[in-house]
């Protein structure tokens, strides 16, 4: 070359402008355009092997760096463009989050360490072309706090760049912040926590602090009553927000003692728990679930309703409302006592009070624990139950009975009493199994033709028993739960055995047989007997009626003959009286209708008459209205005429009024005496002119010459 020495291998590069011949030792490898770098870009590129740039710095191979000046930038061959990098645009609610991956100095003259996380924001600069070395872990935006916020930041960056583990720092708004690398905050932004009058803050203290005059150690618990609003310092943690919980009289809350564990149930007030108290859950037995769940408290009932509400609120009191005219038994597990409610009535369950769950006998025949209870009706009531019985003869029958029943006790509020009737875990089987035992016992000693004709009495007799006299009780009590049965229905009764019942079948038949026929011949002969009475009183009755009717054609016939007398007679009165009556009537109606007409004509008259005299007056008060709209047309012209004639004449002032007048005359004697003329009269021929007028004024012009 003409100024270096080349070897083969070696690359340059010829800039322009200039023209370039290439030797025969020189191969053109290719044509190196430059790269325009624009307002925040920037040419990142790396070095293919070491050499000194166009700056005067000693590169490495493999380093990399960033050209930053605006404008036309060739690349040498030494160098390689890896991309072209645009700058990030800052804002005061946007910064950038950069990552150091080794140990360099920065734009802003900053020393970074390797791994090292710092922000770049507006105050820093406008926009930023990431380095070399420099990661962008993403945009971070900023975090505004209104005046009703705050949040708790994690980790927080002190003054020297680093971040300190395990503080916390409450920030309050109105603020703007940017989160550095490291911090976070915990639970976000929060409002402000805003209390009513029944509502407040449970608060523990997290450490020791002074809270105001009060020294908070850790672990403390106390409450911020409303109204008031409250931003928690850091060392104090928010444990729940609690509403005051108003209570009816029918209503409670179960709640618990944190310090001595003591439970006691709160009901007929408003109440807020103090910061050592807290809502007790009371769990029931699932059967107890289930009964409460209903709408009559019983299960296994076809009449019972499912309650269309959700889950139990298990911090609640207990509540159930006891029946009319039944019984509810309750037992306190801690004073071992239990306590009878009777209804109506609501009953509402202490902390360690249980429901006794009645497990009765139900279907038929009875079967044990068919139904489930939490109340006991007292009665009167009836139970049906199917029992199995055998005759002296070996007859097995079936029996469908039902048993009146009541519980005979008395509601004076003793315990006693009202514990006795639950005293008999299932009545209904107790009963029942007594009274079936009774009756198979009397029924075993009879034959079934004497059961068949006396059931009723023997199924009563062996079940209330006879007084001293013989005669059958009307009761049967159970002294152990004061269950009285009052009455007994045998429902049916059939044979169980199929050959017993179809000979019972036929008898019975057979029986109805007969008796039918019996009352057959009975009736037919009573039919016989009444046709025959009825026969001869149709017979009586004929002739009667026979008799009667010759009586009635005679006084016909009597009658008959007294109209034609009648009749013969007084037609030619009737036809004078009638011809009378016409001429009569004939000659009133002229009369009124001569009347009518001439009232009409009146009224007609009457009528044309007010007609013209209205059109009459609607003239002259059009013609009136007509004038005076003229008169008051011909007033306003004159005036509105007046009133300009006075306007132009204000206007055109009295000084040219008065000059105008005077022009007129003086002009034409200028001209007269120019033309040397005495005067002049012009005319166009049409108009007629006074010559004797005009004479005079001729010779009274030529006397006062003369004289």
């Amino acid at each position: 070359d003409d100024k270096h020495s080349r070897v083969a291998g070696d690359e340059w590069l010829f800039e322009g402008p200039g023209t370039y011949i290439p030797r025969v030792e020189i191969q053109v490898v290719e044509i190196v355009k430059a790269i325009i770098i624009k307002p925040n870009q920037a040419l990142r590129l790396r070095a293919r092997k070491e050499f000194t740039d166009k700056s005067g710095v000693k590169r490495r191979a493999g380093e990399e760096w960033l050209v930053r000046e605006v404008g036309a930038y060739l690349p040498n061959v030494e160098e390689e463009v890896v991309q072209t990098i645009s700058a990030y645009v800052l804002t005061d609610k946007k910064a950038i989050h950069l990552q150091a991956t080794k140990t360099f100095t920065d734009v802003f003259g900053k020393e970074r360490k390797a791994g090292e996380e710092w922000l770049v924001t507006l105050d820093d600069a406008e926009t930023h072309i990431p380095d070399v070395y420099e990661n962008v872990i993403g945009e971070v935006k900023i975090t505004t706090l209104t005046s009703r916020q705050y949040s708790v930041v994690l980790d927080p960056v002190g003054e020297d760049g680093k971040p300190q583990m395990g503080r916390r720092v409450l920030r309050k708004g109105e603020a703007i912040f940017f989160l550095r690398p490291g911090e976070r905050l915990e639970s976000g932004i929060q409002n402000v926590h805003v209390l009513d009058s029944d509502e407040a803050l449970l608060l523990r203290a997290r450490e020791a602090f002074k809270d105001g005059t009060s020294e908070r150690k850790p672990g403390d618990r106390w409450m911020i009553y409303g109204p008031s609003d409250y931003v928690p310092p850091v060392q104090v943690e928010i444990l729940e927000k609690r509403k005051a919980i108003a209570l009816d009289e029918n209503e409670g809350i179960y709640v618990r003692d944190l310090k001595t564990g003591k439970v006691r149930a709160v009901s007929g007030q408003t109440y807020m728990l103090s910061p050592y108290e807290e809502l007790w859950e009371k769990d029931l037995p699932a059967v107890v679930e289930d009964l409460l769940n209903k709408n009559d408290g019983r299960s296994n009932d076809p009449k019972a309703v499912q309650k269309p509400t959700g889950p139990r609120n298990k911090t609640r009191v207990v509540t159930y409302r006891a029946p009319h005219n039944a019984a509810v038994q309750i037992y306190d597990y801690k004073a071992k006592k239990a306590r009878v409610v009777f209804g109506p009535d609501l009953v509402m369950l202490g902390p360690d009070e249980q429901f006794t769950v009645l497990s009765l006998s139900g279907e038929k025949p009875k079967r044990a624990h068919v139904i489930k209870s939490l109340h006991l009706f007292l009665g009167p009531d009836f139970m049906t139950d199917i029992v199995v019985v055998e005759t002296s003869d070996h007859a097995r029958l079936s029996l469908n009975l039902s048993y009146n029943w009541f519980f005979e006790i008395k509601r004076d509020g003793e315990t006693a009493e009202g514990e006795k009737i639950f005293s008999v875990p299932d009545f209904v089987g107790d009963a029942c199994k007594a009274i079936a035992s009774r009756v198979r016992g009397s029924v075993a000693s009879v034959s079934f033709d004497h059961f068949h004709k006396n059931s009723a009495s023997l199924i009563r007799q062996a079940v209330f028993g006879a007084d001293e006299s013989g005669n059958v009780r009307n009761r049967f009590a159970f002294s152990s739960n004061g269950l009285v049965i009052t009455n007994i229905d045998i429902q049916s009764v059939e044979p169980v055995d199929q050959r017993t019942r179809d000979a019972l079948q036929k008898s019975v038949q057979l029986a109805i047989e007969i008796t039918t026929k019996s009352q057959e011949a009975s009736a037919k002969h009573e039919a016989e007997r009444r046709e025959q009475e009825a026969r001869g009183r149709l017979e009586r009755q004929k002739i009667t009626d026979e008799a009667e009717a010759e009586k009635a054609r005679k006084d016909l016939l009597e009658l008959q003959a007294q109209s034609a007398t009648v009749e013969a007679s007084g037609q030619a009165t009737a036809e004078a009286r009638a011809r009378a009556a016409a001429a009569a009537i004939e000659g009133e109606a002229a009369v009124k209708q001569a009347q009518l007409q001439a009232e009409a004509n009146k009224i007609k008259a009457q009528s044309d008459l007010e007609q013209t005299k209205a059109k009459q007056d609607a003239e002259i008060n059009h013609q009136k209205a007509l004038n005076e709209l003229e008169v008051n047309k011909a007033r306003d012209l004159s005036s509105i005429e007046a009133k300009k004639f006075k306007d132009v004449v204000d206007a055109i002032g009295a000084d040219t009024i008065k000059s105008i007048a005077q022009a007129g005359p003086e002009m034409q004697a200028k001209l007269l005496q120019g033309l040397g003329l005495k005067g002049f009269l012009i005319t166009d021929g049409n108009s007629p002119i006074n010559l004797f007028n005009t004479a005079g004024g001729l010779i009274g012009g030529v006397n006062q010459t003369q004289n």
